[in-house]
């Protein structure tokens, strides 16, 4: 296992290479969540700061733990080879489409339906571990089913739905978007 202060190339082009990533965040009396993301959402945005677009699903668990305490765990796994699991520690925000950054921050995104904000995180530290225990596996496809349910739904609508859920699931405060992204503000 080795330590890293920020990103390097070469963890930059590794990151680059994942298909699937996983996020980690906790609040005190509030349940660890642990998620997995893909849909080419995840942007190194320089060796301190990197960021995910974050499209609507289950819950908004993220935005409620990092707004009550600022953690945040990001990990990749490489399932193909050379083995590597690689961590990325620190502290995030979310970032709505009505916050003044949103423009800025969305423009390093290609545009997924249904997204309903960014989470940008600074860098506190970066974990390199073996991976042996890691399967290796092969990408077959993206999964459209969240991109086709969010297609099929108006910006009011998927706005409407996510202020009815204006907490996480242990009742910690959530942001929610009021305006879709691209809308004028």
């Amino acid at each position: 296992m080795d330590f890293f202060p920020a990103l390097t190339d070469a963890h930059r082009a590794f990151v680059e290479r994942q298909p699937v990533f996983f996020v980690a965040t906790a609040a005190e009396g509030a349940r660890i969540n642990l998620s997995p993301k893909g849909m080419d959402s995840f942007r190194v945005l320089d060796a301190g700061t990197v960021a995910y677009l974050d499209v609507g699903g289950s819950g908004n668990e993220t935005n409620a733990h990092l707004a009550a305490d600022g953690r945040i765990t990001i990990m990749f796994c490489a399932f193909d080879r050379p083995a590597l699991i690689f961590r990325i520690y620190g502290h995030g925000t979310a970032v709505l489409p009505q916050d003044d950054r949103w423009d800025a921050l969305y423009a390093q995104f290609t545009p997924l339906p249904g997204t309903r904000q960014i989470f940008e995180i600074a860098v506190d530290q970066v974990q390199t571990s073996c991976g042996w225990g890691v399967p290796v596996m092969t990408l077959d496809r993206e999964r459209q089913t969240l991109s086709k349910y969010h297609a099929g739904q108006s910006d009011a609508e998927r706005l409407a739905e996510w202020a009815e859920h204006p907490r996480s699931i242990d009742g910690l405060p959530t942001r929610v978007p009021t305006i879709a992204p691209g809308a004028a503000r």
